[in-house]
């Protein structure tokens, strides 16, 4: 039987995950590495390390699996976006690469609005400039390393300097290419105007292409090193949010995903670029050809559960830790919990946001602390909805839910309840790989086109309802809403 590999090489590991002509998971193949934190802010990871992540989880998932080479027909490629990597004539790597979670670019943000206009930036890129994305990273590169940017010849992605291993080729899928903020979101392609008004090169950049495109077949010193056959195509793939929306079905307007893991991503396909106003949730181009997407972050989701339970719980159980605090009525019993431990992206673009209990007594254990923290990334993933929505979203009557926070019913009925839609769990819960491994099966000709893959071979399971509880949710929302500009201030050291 003929097989797709989708590749995913994410800030912690390269996973390859194969899959077969019935949509299938044959097998997974992981490998792990670490990020390095060389200064306070810093972020950054050395290219290589995806490139052998990659050559041992490709070795590990065709071993464990016995598949022949042969029989793998496509390669789709997906991983962490905005990362920076910076490449010589040669193709050697400049510096390590500076990743999507950096906060060094602060002042190189304030630059790029001054010189293209906030106004002309959010409507032209679908984005407001914010540290995370790829265009400060290079504009902090010239400013700070300027030995360094006279030697740079190609930009690449993280996924797309596997791409070169693998095939030789420079090149890059629009939905990663959007994620640069040096993209014309309408035009799906690079904004001359963005490239003139940062001074960047044009020919440093790679040509893109969309999701299923064939952008080169796998190179004979390729193949040696991953045990892949020469010639097998590999296609553009998308960043991890696009790749993952495809991996869960989410390609047609109207459709609407949650990915709640460490981060929490609200995802919405569209059919024309829809831009909030003022940049406070994402609009990027999707891996799916003629449809972009729009996307609310937060950043400590169900790494908001995490801290609380490694504070509080030590050793304790998720799922222990879910059931106690579903022991507690809804509300918390007026204690509210706000998200911002990591700082935060959607709504308020804030690094210097921070988190809270607000509200506590005597009368609080640690079951109201936790079910606060369940009920505080729900509010905070509603503030995101409610953006998108006015920006011209039609609302979710469901919304199909992937991640690890996704396994707490509780959880589920939490969100159901604030997000006012039903809560659907996707049978395959390999999410961005799969999605790659499914533009792979486009490019490989299986499907005429994505969304007949994505009905073929994604399942959901409407798991939960909004009940009783989203009438009261709703007033508790407003006083959750207040506390970010009553807290501010002190955030900020007023």
């Amino acid at each position: 039987m003929a097989h797709v590999l989708g590749i995913d090489v994410s800030t912690t590991a390269t996973k390859a995950v194969l899959v077969n002509e019935g949509g299938r998971v044959r097998g997974i193949g992981t490998a792990e590495y670490p990020a390095d934190a060389p200064r306070p802010l810093w972020s950054e990871q050395d290219p290589e390390a995806w490139w052998q992540g990659a050559i041992a989880a490709i070795g590990s998932v065709l071993s464990s699996t016995g598949v022949a080479p042969s029989d793998i027909v496509g390669i789709g490629l997906t991983g962490q976006m905005h990362g920076l990597v910076l490449l010589d004539a040669a193709d050697a790597v400049l510096r390590p690469a500076i990743l999507w979670n950096d906060q060094r670019t602060a002042a190189e943000c304030d630059e790029i609005r001054a010189a293209v206009g906030r106004e002309r930036l959010i409507g032209l890129t679908g984005n407001d400039a914010v540290t995370g994305l790829t265009a400060p990273k290079l504009a902090w590169v010239r400013n700070h390393e300027p030995a360094i940017w006279e030697r740079v010849r190609h930009v690449l992605l993280p996924k797309d300097f596997v791409r070169l291993r693998l095939t030789g080729e420079h090149a890059l899928d629009k939905a990663d290419g959007s994620g640069t903020q040096l993209f014309d979101l309408a035009t799906r392609d690079w904004s001359p105007e963005m490239l003139d008004a940062l001074g960047i090169d044009p020919a440093w950049l790679p040509p893109t292409h969309e999701g299923p495109a064939v952008t080169g077949t796998v190179t004979a010193s390729a193949a040696s090193a991953t045990g892949l056959a020469a010639g097998t195509p590999v296609v553009a793939g998308g960043g991890d949010q696009a790749a993952n929306g495809v991996g869960v079905g989410v390609v047609d307007p109207g459709t609407v995903a949650l990915s709640l893991g460490t981060s929490g991503v609200i995802f919405a396909a569209t059919d024309s670029p829809i831009v909030e106003p003022d940049g406070r949730v994402h609009a990027f181009c999707h891996a799916v050809p003629g449809r972009w997407h729009m996307m609310s972050v937060m950043l400590s989701a169900a790494g908001s559960l995490r801290w609380f339970r490694d504070a509080l719980a030590p050793g304790m159980a998720f799922a222990e830790l879910s059931e106690e605090a579903g022991r507690i009525a809804p509300g918390s019993d007026g204690l509210l919990f706000l998200p911002y431990l990591s700082g935060e992206r959607s709504p308020h673009s804030d690094p210097l946001a921070r988190g809270a209990f607000v509200g506590l007594t005597l009368g609080h254990e640690r079951a109201h602390l936790a079910r606060a923290v369940l009920e505080g990334v729900a509010f905070g993933l509603r503030d995101g909805l409610d953006l998108m929505v006015a920006a011209g979203m039609p609302a979710p009557t469901t919304i199909r839910a992937s991640g690890g926070g996704t396994a707490s019913p509780v959880w589920r009925q939490i969100l159901a309840d604030v997000l006012d839609a039903e809560i659907a769990t996707v049978a395959t819960t390999e999410g961005a790989a799969y999605g790659a491994a499914v533009l792979a099966a486009i490019g490989a000709g299986w499907m005429p086109h994505v969304a007949a893959a994505t009905t073929a071979w994604v399942s959901t399971e409407v798991s939960a309802s909004p009940g009783d509880a989203a009438a009261a949710y709703r007033d508790r929302h407003a006083a959750y809403r207040a506390l970010y500009p009553a807290l501010s201030p002190t955030f900020h050291g007023g």
